[in-house]
């Protein structure tokens, strides 16, 4: 079967339609294919940190080491080099969502909507309220913590005393994805991907909205065939910032103007990554797609993991590493698609977004392994 989308009802009528019309296509996941490995991998460590349940955890690379979290409120950081744990923390609740992390500051959200901001020392420094329940990992930069709550407001609060410096209200669709569609922050601003497909750009100073652009426009009759949720992170490198849409589009904006670069029609429930030549997306059938990052040309596409729910993949040296629902990590050719190498983990889904942090890719499992992997 393909990932389960779950879908959120703002309204109680559209909700009683939407739940009688969406049906889960009954798509087996592909077989794995053999082939030769021409890479060699090794797991350079591992850790078990607690599971994900129904929410979505992925580490974070900070200063040599990896931050992590997991639904029963542990918080860890690891040396990225060898493993080892350096801390461990408890929070007073189950999270949520985790971790978002930069040089001074890590914050995670917990049940109710309640953020809870620490030193990197794993001290806590401050608690804060926000509007409602958070499912997307918080972002921390430029002297602020950034969370979006699912009532679609964006809040921003001081890093140092909790304070909230500004807020940007949004109204939600009628229907939406229950996900965790993240946020960026670059050059003084934050890019947030919301429900209904939009883009936009918030200076984190004042919460000004400098641009909004489309990358999924609601197109139907109905309002199940009009969800186009911004899915998965934003990610800028250089000029650009692409993101993708359920339902919609994967595309690369101008990051001053939003002015859109190129898009291409893809429906994912997951995010894209960059590198300096490519943009890489999962379609909703798992096909693994590249582009180019300069026009946005189809470059080549491996349909051989087909509803396997693969991860977001990302670039990682000469290859482009993805994984999926039994986890596999699969190691795919950066210029051509075709298998390098294969590896595994615990068995249990990844879903969160990899990171590469120095010479290492790291996922983290449903279950709860946190795992680095190198090429050997």
């Amino acid at each position: 079967m393909r990932r389960a989308i779950k879908l959120m009802c703002v309204s109680a009528a559209v909700c009683l339609t939407a739940c009688s019309m969406f049906k889960e296509p009954k798509n087996p996941p592909a077989a794995l294919v053999e082939f030769k490995s021409s890479m060699s991998i090794k797991a350079v460590w591992s850790a078990n940190v607690g599971a994900s349940g129904d929410y979505v955890f992925a580490p974070v690379a900070v200063q040599n080491s990896i931050f992590t979290a997991a639904a029963n409120g542990n918080i860890f950081r690891f040396d990225n080099a060898t493993g080892r744990e350096i801390w461990k923390v408890e929070a007073e609740l189950p999270l949520t969502a985790g971790v978002g992390a930069d040089s001074s500051t890590l914050a995670v959200v917990g049940e109710k909507g309640v953020l809870l901001a620490y030193d990197l020392d794993g001290k806590l420094r401050w608690k804060a309220q926000a509007s409602s329940e958070v499912l997307s990992t918080p972002v921390v930069g430029g002297g602020v913590v950034v969370v979006r709550s699912i009532d679609n407001h964006i809040a921003a609060y001081d890093s140092v005393t909790g304070k909230r410096r500004w807020v940007v209200e949004r109204t939600l669709p009628p229907l939406i994805l229950r996900s965790a569609a993240g946020m960026a922050i670059a050059d003084n601003s934050v890019y947030v991907g919301l429900p209904g497909g939009k883009l936009i750009a918030i200076t984190l100073i004042s919460g000004s909205v400098r641009w909004e652009a489309a990358v999924g426009e609601p197109r139907g009759a109905t309002e199940l065939e009009r969800v186009a949720d911004v899915s998965g992170v934003p990610v800028v490198l250089g000029s650009d910032v692409c993101a993708s849409a359920y339902q919609g589009k994967v595309s690369c904006f101008d990051v001053k103007t939003g002015v859109m670069r190129w898009g291409k029609a893809l429906s994912t429930d997951m995010g894209v990554s960059v590198d300096e030549r490519f943009v890489f997306a999962v379609d909703d059938k798992g096909t693994v797609n590249a582009f180019s990052r300069s026009a946005g040309l189809s470059e080549w596409k491996n349909d051989k993991l087909a509803y396997r729910r693969l991860s977001t993949p990302i670039s990682f040296g000469q290859a482009v590493a993805v994984a999926d629902m039994s986890g596999y990590v699969h190691f795919l050719s950066r210029e051509d698609g075709s298998f390098l190498a294969r590896t595994s983990t615990d068995g249990s889904a990844i879903v969160a977004t990899p990171i590469v942090a120095g010479a290492n890719v790291v996922f983290q499992t449903k279950v709860g392994e946190i795992v680095a992997f190198a090429i050997d």
